[in-house]
């Protein structure tokens, strides 16, 4: 069967599946191998420490495989410049671009005159209208169910998705609580183009850089397996459950302000638990499809899988 939509169309890609940005992950194995298997992979520049060692990664990846892929620009998050970044990768001559975490006006300013395909995650209906008006080629919806940081209502992919369908002309692209192709299939049932996907991408044996037992975890998380955290400083942000989050949900339920909260949430107490598999000292971002989960494959085999999948449900349809 063909998969063409006009996210395959606009990106060059063979499967409408595009892999998060996932922080202090996405790098170039990981993104090499979802382009290779007919996805499109992404290295995420914020989670780099210049824009040297982001054009080294960019580099590498293109070695690693000749199809399309893109880089994530993490904005919100971090909290620094990111113009010296944007620039590296307009120098790289990058195919794609993805914004999230912040507003996306000024990356999209940068490469407005040149031939990049520029996608921004929203979370909100007024968020994608917005972004069309400033250029994106496409919207990236993220509803509750997703990983990481998520947005500030309470809005579920299955109808925040077909609402912003309605309200742009630009392709939209489902996030949140999608891993496999059922998932795939609900998700252009409502109208979206092509699915993004974090999580499942973390259960792999090309992330390479998550610690075994971060997957492991990934693979036995039930359906309450995940909480929302920071919710409470205005950027909730979905992870597993674990000690740690369960520390951090007890301070913020006696309101504790951010400089407590600090290190208990900080970039250092994440890499803690995802390069070091350290749950007594950090936390790891998952969403809530975690809980279907049960298998750590290739890249390879699991977006054949969905494939495959996906074309029982679409027959089941005929």
């Amino acid at each position: 069967m063909k998969w063409e939509t006009r996210v395959t169309d606009l990106l060059g890609i063979d499967y409408p599946i595009i892999q998060g940005g996932l922080a202090y992950l996405a790098y170039a194995n990981l993104a090499a191998a979802v382009s290779n298997a007919g996805g499109l992979g992404q290295i995420t520049a914020m989670s780099l420490a210049s824009d040297t060692e982001l054009s080294t990664e960019i580099k590498k990846l293109r070695s690693l495989t000749d199809k399309p892929f893109g880089v994530n620009f993490a904005i919100g998050q971090h909290g620094r410049p990111y113009e010296h970044m944007v620039q590296a990768a307009i120098d790289e001559q990058v195919p794609v671009i993805s914004v999230t975490g912040g507003n996306p006006k000024g990356v999209l300013d940068m490469v407005k005159d040149y031939p990049i395909k520029k996608l921004v995650l929203v979370a909100a209906k007024r968020q994608a209208i917005k972004a069309e008006e400033l250029g994106a080629d496409a919207v990236m919806v993220v509803g509750q169910e997703g990983g990481g940081h998520i947005g500030r209502g309470d809005l579920g992919t299955f109808v925040l998705t077909p609402q912003v369908v309605e309200h742009v002309s630009i392709p939209v692209i489902a996030s949140g609580g999608i891993g496999d192709g059922k998932g795939m299939m609900a998700a252009l049932a409502l109208g979206a183009e092509g699915v993004e996907m974090g999580t499942r991408f973390i259960a792999t044996k090309d992330c390479v850089d998550a610690h075994h037992l971060y997957k492991q975890a990934l693979v036995e998380a039930d359906e309450n397996g995940t909480v929302v955290i920071k919710r409470s400083l205005g950027m909730p942000a979905r992870a597993l459950k674990n000690s740690w989050t369960e520390q951090i949900l007890d301070l913020e339920s006696e309101l504790a302000n951010f400089e407590t909260l600090k290190p208990f949430i900080s970039g250092e107490a994440n890499k803690d638990y995802i390069y070091d598999g350290n749950e007594q000292k950090g936390f790891g971002w998952a969403g809530q499809i975690a809980a279907r989960i049960q298998d750590i494959p290739t890249v390879d085999i699991l977006i054949k899988t969905i494939i495959k999948d996906a074309e029982s449900v679409r027959q089941r349809w005929l």
